[in-house]
């Protein structure tokens, strides 16, 4: 049965117009995500005494919140995919999650008395202990990670839409609009950042920015989705799929079984990337602060300045990979899914290998820091590491995901980043920790490492071997997971 709903025809560098569409609306939501991640930690941990005054939290509590949130903003997309498929659509979703977000963001823009102070909480059994902080701030976060659940699944599904079975230009689609959302990366933090860093603006001013972008996102979509995506995203895949059925509710065939196995089992791989992947909002970007040297001259770089190197080496390499993966597929030889994916895992391995090594360059520079090098081939890595799974990762799920079921599984897809994120903060707070243990301790010494520097050698130098050991296993089951797929990667010239 043909699955694609009506498109206005017309094509733009090979693709449908509404793809460009869709990349302009991720672009400016994921400006309004990553302007206001790159700020989060700092914000947090500043002295409420500094000349830019944060909260003064400490840096474990300040990465634990932001494990939390950032698990839940992935969290919320499993409720959001299934509301869409069910009952709103995703193009009425991406307008409600879009609208909820900028009131978030413009939330932690306010007065830090406009609401009042929340009391400090936690929760023991999850050693979390938060402090007193502006009821504000929570309300923006809580505002965040509500709409996001909203946006996220719902604007990813449509792009899938565009294309019909066994389209050729699928995957190298995905990676189009993957650079949609690292534009918005990339500008982001220089943004951002350079209000938010600055003392003569201050941290509201950069919420502020970002809320700014998510306001653009959904004007962008409210005023040219009719005109370039036509249907595309309006009725909920459940009630389509039950018209195109003649109102039968059928059950699931083996195949479909099949393929959605295949979501679970990557599922675990590509968490352990993300898990490994998301430091660079929290350890990457306080080791970018305390232990990089940043100085150009006189001139030091903004610590948030080096979250826009992902980004831009995503719009740098992402238009390479598009053109290679759509060749390929035109010839029948693009890469299975799993094997991009541990591609990708040995990439990111490398990129940590760098960091390690940065470890080992502090000892000997006077100052016990790192050169910006390190940092930058890390980056790198990362970013191949990522294109070769995440943009991947979404395609693969347009193309497994049975139609009633395609919100709810890429929101699924994106819980991985609920358990990664969380892991991830977990994973860098421990970093304080793991520089007490005596074995830990020896083996840095042993290896001419400072004592006070043994955490960040465990850190990275264990996430390198996790994901070498990951990649590893994925080779091995690879051939497996092809199979279940059924053949859903076949593709054919359009």
């Amino acid at each position: 049965m043909n699955n694609q709903v009506y498109c206005p025809p017309g094509n733009f560098l090979g693709h449908p117009r509404g793809l460009f569409l869709l990349f302009a609306t991720e672009m400016w939501e994921r400006f309004s995500y990553y302007g206001m991640r790159a700020l989060l930690v700092l914000y947090l941990v500043a002295a409420t005494t500094a000349d830019n005054p944060g909260l003064g939290w400490g840096e474990s509590q300040a990465l634990k919140l932001y494990a939390w949130y950032t698990g839940f903003v992935y969290l919320t997309p499993l409720i959001g995919g299934w509301l869409a498929d069910n009952y709103l659509g995703q193009r009425r979703s991406i307008i409600i999650g879009g609208l909820l977000m900028a009131l978030g963001q413009f939330a932690l823009a306010a007065p830090l008395n406009a609401l009042g102070y929340a009391p400090g909480f936690g929760f023991g059994a999850l050693g979390l202990a938060f402090p007193a902080a502006p009821i504000s701030f929570y309300l923006g976060l809580a505002l965040l990670i509500v709409g996001n659940g909203f946006f996220k699944p719902n604007i990813s599904t449509m792009v899938g839409d565009l294309y019909g079975q066994g389209d050729a230009r699928r995957d190298s689609a995905f990676t189009i609009f993957y650079m949609g959302i690292n534009v918005g990366a990339f500008l982001a933090p220089l943004v951002c950042s350079t209000l938010g860093e600055d003392p003569a603006w201050g941290w509201r001013v950069g919420f502020f920015a970002a809320g700014i972008g998510m306001t653009l996102s959904v004007a962008t979509q409210l005023l040219l989705a009719r005109r370039l995506i036509g249907e595309v995203g309006i009725e909920p895949g459940a009630k389509r799929t039950l018209r195109l059925a003649g109102g039968v509710q059928m059950p699931l065939t083996a195949e479909e079984r099949d393929r959605i196995r295949v979501i679970f089992v990557i599922f675990v791989f590509v968490m352990m990337f993300w898990a490994a992947f998301e430091q660079a909002g929290g350890l990457m970007n306080l080791f970018a602060d305390q232990y990089t040297d940043r100085l150009l001259g006189s001139f030091t770089v903004p610590t948030g300045w080096f979250q826009s190197l992902n980004p831009l080496f995503i719009v740098l390499f992402g238009p390479v990979l598009s053109v290679l993966w759509s060749r390929l597929g035109e010839r029948g030889r693009n890469p299975a899914t799993p094997v991009k994916m541990y591609i990708g895992l040995f990439l990111v391995a490398v990129g940590f290998a760098f960091l390690t090594l940065a470890v080992f360059q502090m000892q000997r520079a006077g100052d016990l820091k790192a050169g910006m090098i390190w940092l930058v081939m890390a980056y790198l890595f990362h970013t191949l590491g990522e294109l070769c799974i995440s943009p991947v990762g979404l395609s693969m799920i347009t193309k497994l995901a049975p139609l009633r079921l395609a919100s709810l599984l890429m929101g699924f897809w994106f819980l991985i980043n609920f358990f990664a994120n969380t892991l991830a903060g977990y994973v860098g707070a421990f970093s304080e920790n793991m520089g007490a243990y005596p074995w830990m301790r020896t083996i840095a010494i042993d290896s001419g490492i400072r004592a006070e520097h043994a955490g960040l050698l465990g850190i990275f130098g264990g996430i390198t071997i996790v994901l070498v050991v990951f990649g590893t296993i994925l080779w091995a089951v690879s051939g497996r997971i092809v199979a279940w797929m059924h053949g859903a990667e076949d593709v054919r010239k359009v």
